[in-house]
C-alpha cells in the first residue's frame, strides 16, 4: 500500500460503513465466513511468534519485505488458510512477510511461491487449493495468472488478491474475476478480495468494511 493509499483509507473505510460485520447479509454461510473469519478478533497464540519471527527476517530482508501488506491483513491471511487447510498453497508476487502468515497456519500444505507468472512452475495434475495474488501494480499480470490458476481451482479452493481496489485497473480486473463462470460467492474488502469456487452457494460479491 502506497502513502497514498495510506491517507485515503479512512476514507474508504467511512464509505463502506454500513457493510460492517455481515449487516444486511441473508446468506448463511457469507455471514458466519463475514463474522467468523474475516472479522474474528480472537488473539491467534501463533501472532506473537510470527511478529517477532517478522522482526528478525525483516533484518535482513529490509522494510520492505516486513510492510508490503498492512498487519490486519497478514492476520487475515493466516484466518483464511486456517480456515481452508489446503494440501497445496501458491504464492505470486513480491516477496513479503505474508508468507510466514500463510505457512503458519497450515504446515501440512505444501507452499509453492513465485515473484512473477514465469516463475511459477505446478506440477501436472495438482489443483490449487488456496491462492495468495499480490502483484496488484500490474494488473495484466495478476488477471493471467489468475486465469492459470483458475484452470486448476476445486471446489473447495480459496483466491486471494491484493489490492482490488488500489487502481482503476485493479478495479477492471477484479470485476472481471468476479464474472469468471468458475467463480462462486466474492468478497470484496478493498485491500483484498476473495473468491471462492463453491457453486452449491449462490453466485454473489459481497462489499465488506474490512
Amino acid at each position: 500500500m502506497t502513502l497514498a493509499q495510506h491517507i485515503k483509507r479512512p476514507f474508504v473505510w467511512l464509505a463502506r460503513f454500513r457493510h460492517r460485520r455481515g449487516y444486511g447479509v441473508h446468506s448463511p454461510f457469507a455471514f458466519e465466513f463475514i463474522t467468523r473469519v474475516i472479522y474474528e478478533r480472537a488473539p491467534y497464540y501463533q501472532y506473537a511468534g510470527l511478529a517477532l519471527r517478522q522482526r528478525e527476517e525483516a533484518r535482513q530482508r529490509g522494510k520492505e519485505w516486513a510492510q508490503a501488506e498492512p498487519l490486519r491483513v497478514k492476520k487475515l491471511l493466516f484466518r483464511l488458510v486456517n480456515r481452508a487447510q489446503p494440501a497445496c498453497m501458491v504464492d505470486v508476487g513480491t516477496p513479503s512477510a505474508a508468507s510466514l502468515y500463510l505457512s503458519a497456519a497450515c504446515r501440512k500444505a505444501e507452499l509453492t511461491q513465485a515473484a512473477t507468472l514465469n516463475d511459477l512452475f505446478l506440477d501436472a495434475g495438482v489443483p490449487v487449493d488456496f491462492l495468495y495474488l499480490h502483484a496488484w501494480r500490474d494488473a495484466a499480470m495478476v488477471e493471467e495468472t489468475f486465469r492459470v490458476c483458475a484452470s486448476r481451482a476445486g471446489q473447495r479452493s480459496m483466491f486471494v488478491v491484493q489490492g482490488i481496489g488500489y487502481s482503476q485497473a485493479m478495479r477492471e480486473c477484479w470485476k472481471r474475476m468476479v464474472r469468471h463462470p468458475q467463480v462462486g460467492i466474492t468478497f470484496d474488502l478493498y485491500d483484498v478480495g476473495i473468491l471462492l469456487f463453491d457453486h452449491s452457494l449462490t453466485k454473489q460479491d459481497y462489499i465488506v468494511n474490512f
